[in-house]
């Protein structure tokens, strides 16, 4: 086994990097076809979420593979290679198993816990199916993940560990408050129809939305969801559905709306969603940190006119640069116009001339030091430190750094429009997080939100299962590796048996049924004996870590053909092609 994973996360990649890289469904079947095409890669199979794009291949040459899985990547996503590199992660042999299992079992989500992934990986076998670019290893492997990822949620209580990427993102709109009694009565419009966007709406039916409006590119499937939810048993929501470009009039009338769609481009800009909430509070939705800002700039601004006119002159504090005297500044680098005693004077300059101006403001007094361009940092530090402590004896005290006064910080008004962007790339404007009235939960949001959920016990269970089922898997794999030798093996002895009798009845010709019959059942008894300890065991040492040596050993110990073995693997691997299938 030679299994090989290069993909990026919301762990290695920032979501903007992850935006860029997103694959379309045309583009991931590109990648596919690609990798199966290149020299290092006989098997390929592209795991593409919002939050993940990984490239699983069964590759010859570890190196080369990385090279040519990193470089298609790029090549696929639009990101060059030396931008797409410092994100990229590489999984090899048991490392890649375990890494697909953990993320199948929602360890490696960005909501841990969460099931959905598993509805991915099916699809993403599926494809690779149909492609023709999944083999025996994929196929094993992907379908090993499924399983082990129900048996996590079945034997364990991950699920309470997070929930849904849905579910967190309504918790984070309702700022901490109960979902159930936040969505009550609000009227919803949900953006796609595909599956996050259908558990979006199920979801919020289930929360008590009065009414959900989906609009989608193919109005059919807009029609078929809105009718799913109109006639749930479980719910009670007025559905309908509408056509994409009725989004900015549906969007006036919503409170909340959940966007997903597989569009390249923004869906909701930040001057639509800013002319909505103007129409319904009547202001315009002016970012709160630009008002905070000037808020902040007219703050500093009367502060500095009071200490100003609080101050006391000092020597040369009210004349140009040039009429200041003892200042141990460079009068000659001053701007023009202002007072040495300005912040625009001391922009730029050493702490230790800084230090000497202080004390200067201070007292009236500059500091001495010595100006040697000889001295090493040592020294000319050592000397600065007496010299402060000499004018602090003088002047009584050691001028101070003032900080800047706090700023209140202006009160963002209570949002009137809740927007939840589930998409990647987004659909809703970063901008839109600027906005007064708005309240806006992304894939960004949502990653820095979890970074610090609480693991739960849980989660170690399934850390548990998922290093047993690698282990199991991995031997199975290698056990797997040396049957088709062993089939060879047993093949030859045969043949070797047939050759005997043959041999036999050509020297005893007069020989009857019977005696035939009982002698040709001896030797192959006696070859079944004599082969069945060496290969059970082989097969034993084979699946252990390090044993995949052992079929090589059994060819040459024997002198197989190596044709002989390679045809025994294509059969099998012909008879999985007829019945795989997803778990």
């Amino acid at each position: 086994m030679s299994l090989l994973v290069v993909g990026l996360s919301h762990r290695s990649a920032p979501v903007s990097v992850l935006e860029r890289a997103s694959l379309n469904a045309d583009a991931q079947l590109k990648l596919l076809q690609d990798t199966v095409a290149a020299e290092p890669a006989a098997e390929a199979a592209v795991l593409a979420t919002c939050n993940r794009i990984e490239l699983y291949a069964d590759v010859d040459k570890f190196h080369a593979g990385v090279a040519e899985l990193s470089t298609l990547l790029a090549r696929h996503s639009g990101v060059g290679l030396e931008e797409l590199t410092p994100h990229l992660y590489v999984h090899y042999e048991d490392r890649a198993v375990h890494h697909l299992f953990s993320v199948a079992c929602g360890l490696d989500s960005m909501v841990v816990g969460e099931g959905q992934i598993l509805g991915q990986i099916k699809d993403s076998l599926a494809r690779a199916q149909d492609l023709h670019t999944a083999g025996r290893l994929l196929n094993d492997l992907f379908q090993q993940a499924l399983r082990v990822g129900k048996r996590a949620h079945s034997e364990t209580g991950i699920d309470r560990a997070g929930q849904s990427l849905v579910t967190f993102g309504l918790e984070q709109l309702s700022a901490g408050a109960d979902v159930q009694q936040w969505a009550r009565g609000k009227k919803a419009l949900v953006i796609g129809a595909g599956s996050m966007s259908s558990l979006a709406a199920a979801t919020l039916a289930r929360s008590g939305v009065a009414e959900i409006v989906v609009a989608n590119r193919t109005f059919e499937r807009a029609e078929r969801l809105a009718q799913i939810l109109s006639e749930g048993d479980d719910t009670d929501v007025l559905a309908r559905a509408v056509p994409m470009d009725s989004v900015p009039v549906e969007l006036t009338r919503a409170d909340v709306a959940v966007s997903c769609t597989g569009a390249t481009g923004l869906v909701l800009t930040a001057d639509s969603v800013a002319a909505t909430v103007a129409g319904r509070t009547g202001a315009p939705a002016v970012g709160s940190a630009a008002a905070a800002d000037a808020v902040a700039d007219a703050g500093s601004v009367g502060v500095r006119e009071e200490r100003q006119g609080a101050q006391t002159p000092l020597p040369g504090s009210g004349t140009a640069a040039g009429d200041d005297e003892n200042c141990p500044l460079d009068l000659s680098s001053v701007p023009s116009g202002f007072s040495v005693m300005g912040e625009a004077a001391v922009a730029g300059l050493d702490a230790a001339t800084l230090e000497q101006h202080g004390a200067w403001a201070a007292g009236g007094t500059a500091v001495d030091r010595p100006r040697e361009t000889g001295r090493t940092g040592a020294e000319a530090e050592a000397e600065l430190i007496g010299a402060l402590a000499a004018t602090a004896t003088r002047v009584g005290r050691i001028p101070e750094r003032r900080r800047p006064e706090p700023v209140a910080e202006v009160p963002r008004p209570e949002p009137v429009l809740f927007l939840l962007d589930l998409a990647m790339p987004r659909d809703v404007d970063a901008a839109v997080h600027r906005l007064a009235g708005v309240r806006l939960v992304d894939i960004e949001s949502l990653a820095d939100a979890s970074a610090d959920a609480p693991m739960a016990a849980d989660v170690d269970m399934v850390r548990r299962i998922v290093a047993d089922e690698v282990a199991a898997f991995g031997a199975a794999q290698r056990a797997a590796h040396i049957t088709p030798t062993v089939v060879a093996l047993r093949s030859m002895a045969a043949d070797v048996v047939a050759g005997e009798i043959a041999r036999l009845e050509g020297r005893l010709p007069g020989l009857d049924d019977k005696h035939r019959a009982e002698i040709t059942q001896t030797v192959k008894r006696v070859v079944d004996k004599l082969l069945h300890a060496p290969t059970v065991r082989v097969k034993q040492l084979a699946a252990e870590p390090g044993g995949a040596g052992y079929a090589d050993a059994l060819r040459t110990l024997f002198d197989l053909d190596q044709e002989t073995v390679a045809s025994v693997s294509r059969a099998e691997n012909s008879t999985t092609e007829k019945n795989r299938g997803p778990a």
